[in-house]
């Protein structure tokens, strides 16, 4: 995983659900880094999305990194089937999960990078304990559930703190950032120290013919 450069990982949570194939194509043709894949269970949040089939067969129209949110609880239970479905990294929140180490560990034993997430109401202390065990952590700057919300700016300063934290350590862990990112959120994103940009609507809600100039613009390239 890149650490130097931003990525931006598209989530097709904001995508046309009638053409998910297509959308998947379009926006790796337009230079999309990751594909962020929302998984939501209607127990954990309020929502439900897609299941391991779905992203089994959107495999195929890919082979860009397939980074697999889990809004469930329990997130044990999913991580081998969309392991088997194809993920890369599999994102688990720490809120859902009674034993996050053993949850971190039983991704990385299917070969997998790991991460942890934290809803906006729950503090950045808490993954200090976990850090040596996660290849990402997902700061979310809206609460889970539901796409298109308004952005978080209380969210920033946790977005620092944690980095500090990584630095501290003198680990290689990606800061992810989820939620109302758009053209000017995420150059504050990008100066609070994140590494990867999950942008919807900023992107899908577009003509397809601006995913690319899109997608270089929330890098804040151009």
């Amino acid at each position: 995983m890149k650490k130097n450069n931003i990525l931006i990982s598209p989530s097709i949570l904001a995508a046309d659900f009638s053409a998910l194939g297509a959308e998947v194509t379009d926006i790796d043709n337009a230079g999309a880094d990751w594909i962020h894949l929302d998984i939501m269970d209607g127990h954990f949040v309020p929502n439900l999305t897609i299941g391991p089939d779905v992203v089994s067969n959107l495999r195929k129209y890919t082979k860009k990194l397939f980074d697999v949110h889990l809004m469930t609880k329990p997130a044990n239970n999913w991580i081998e089937p969309f392991s088997t479905a194809g993920a890369d990294i599999i994102t688990v929140h720490i809120e859902a999960e009674d034993d996050i180490k053993k949850t971190l560990q039983a991704i990385r034993n299917l070969g997998l990078k790991a991460g942890v997430s934290i809803k906006p109401s729950t503090s950045e202390n808490i993954l200090e304990p976990y850090l040596n065990y996660c290849d990402l952590i997902l700061v979310m700057t809206v609460s889970p559930g539901f796409g298109g919300q308004k952005f978080m700016r209380s969210q920033l300063e946790k977005i620092s703190n944690i980095k500090k934290m990584i630095e501290k350590k003198g680990l290689n862990t990606l800061i992810e950032v989820d939620g109302g990112i758009n053209l000017e959120t995420s150059k504050l994103c990008i100066d609070a120290g994140a590494d990867v940009l999950v942008a919807g609507s900023a992107i899908f809600s577009k003509n397809k013919s601006k995913y690319s100039h899109l997608i270089q613009s929330l890098r804040n390239e151009s």
